[in-house]
Parts: structure tokens; sequence; C-alpha cells
């Protein structure tokens, strides 16, 4: 099982439109695809910045292959939008992790 990660730095101007948007359109949009499952969606406590926050958006899926093709067929949409909506103002960056069975 892989973990998706994306971690945001939102500015404060749009925080509250980016969350919104981010659980009423991406996340619903990105579960309903059938290749994402659990997502979980946290605010991150550290400030590195003097302003903004940063938020991490998972979603567990089945293995990369399964990535690939959500975010050729749907991802890149969605990401899009995101980026068309918010600009330089809310920036992330994807990190994979693979679940080790205890």
């Amino acid at each position: 099982m892989i973990i998706f990660n994306t971690t945001f730095h939102v500015e404060d101007d749009v925080l509250n439109d980016y969350i919104n948007f981010m659980k009423e359109t991406y996340i619903i949009r990105a579960a309903s695809s059938g290749f994402l499952h659990e997502p979980r969606f946290a605010r991150i406590h550290a400030r590195h910045e003097e302003s903004g926050s940063s938020y991490s958006l998972q979603f567990s899926v089945k293995n990369v292959e399964t990535l690939n093709h959500w975010f050729s067929s749907e991802g890149e949409i969605l990401q899009g939008e995101l980026a068309s909506r918010f600009g330089d103002k809310a920036l992330g960056f994807v990190t994979l992790l693979e679940e080790i069975e205890l």
C-alpha cells in the first residue's frame, strides 16, 4: 500500500477558500475516482514561514501504477483547477510513502 501525501503551504489571504475547495471539491472528486482511498486532511502545526499555514492531504492507493493512472486521467485536471484558482498562494509538493506492515 502506498500513502500519497501532498504537503501544501497556503497564504493567509486565501486560507478559508482553500480549505473549502479542498473539502468540497478536491477531496470528494479524488476519493470518488475509486483509485484513492481513506482521505486524511490535516493542518501541520510547525510554522517555518512568517505567514501562511501548511497542510497535509493523504490518500491510500494500491500501488504507484494505480496512482500514475489516476493522475494522468483525473489528477492533472484537479491539480490544474487548484493552480488556476490559487496560483502561487497554495503550493504543494508530493511525497510517496510505502507502508510497512507491523
